[in-house]
Parts: structure tokens; C-alpha cells; sequence
């Protein structure tokens, strides 16, 4: 059975394996340091579980925007190959929708990487719209 819940900061590591399918250029050293630093930051995470197996992780950050308010940003949505396109992704959006409201948010936004066009076609389908761009600049 599926089911979703913020992982306790003592488990944020047990990640590490999903964040290298997205970038597993990153070291486990590098990513547990940022992770910690993200925790200290309000940085927290929700694990996707199947029963008691951990397939999947959204992280998640409750930020106040001065154009908006207060809102939640879903970052790095991972669900594990075997798992996904069985709804699992729309479950867990639903999910964070109802933890937003219950937290007072009255938005969501997203980051989106411009080559991941399937990301892409998942966030419009969630009701998502794109309002802007997202620039970055490395030192």
C-alpha cells in the first residue's frame, strides 16, 4: 500500500540513493552536507513508501514570497523507475496540496530543469503554469 510521510531529520541521508538518479556526479559526502545544511535551512522531505519500502522522495520548502505569500515548493520529486506511471506522482501532489493548506499556503511553485520536457508535461498536467524563468548564476 502506498502512503507518504515527512521522514524524521535522523533518516534525511536514507535520500542520498534518489538524489543520485538525478545527479550522480554529486558525492554521498557533498550531498550529506548539503543535506544537513538544507535541514538547518527548513528543508524537509517526504518519503513515498510501498508498504514499508522507501520508492520515492519529494522534498519540500514552506517559503513566504512577497507576490504571493506564503507557499510550498515540491523540490526533486524522485519516484523509483519500477514505480512510476501508475499515479504515484499525482497521489503524492495531492498529498502535498493537502500538507500546503493545512500549513497555510496559498500557492505552489516549482523549478523545472528546461531540457526535462516529461517534468514538464507532469507539472501542467498537475495544474501548474509557467509565470517565469529561472536564472543562475555560479561563482
Amino acid at each position: 500500500m502506498i502512503n507518504f510521510k515527512i521522514l524524521e531529520e535522523k533518516n534525511i541521508h536514507s535520500i542520498i540513493p534518489f538524489l543520485k538518479i538525478l545527479n550522480d556526479s554529486i558525492s554521498d559526502d557533498v550531498l550529506k552536507e548539503r543535506l544537513d545544511e538544507m535541514i538547518s535551512q527548513g528543508y524537509q522531505c517526504i518519503g513515498i513508501f510501498d508498504d514499508d519500502e522507501l520508492i520515492g522522495i519529494s522534498g519540500i520548502w514552506i517559503v513566504t514570497k512577497y507576490y504571493i505569500g506564503r507557499l510550498i515548493e515540491p523540490d526533486n520529486v524522485i519516484i523509483s523507475p519500477e514505480y512510476q506511471n501508475k499515479n504515484i506522482g499525482h497521489m503524492l501532489m495531492e498529498w502535498i496540496d493537502d500538507y500546503a493548506k493545512t500549513n497555510g499556503c496559498v500557492a505552489s511553485e516549482v523549478n523545472c530543469f528546461v531540457h526535462n520536457e516529461r517534468a514538464h508535461r507532469f507539472w501542467e498536467k498537475e495544474g501548474y503554469r509557467v509565470i517565469a524563468k529561472h536564472f543562475q548564476k555560479k561563482y
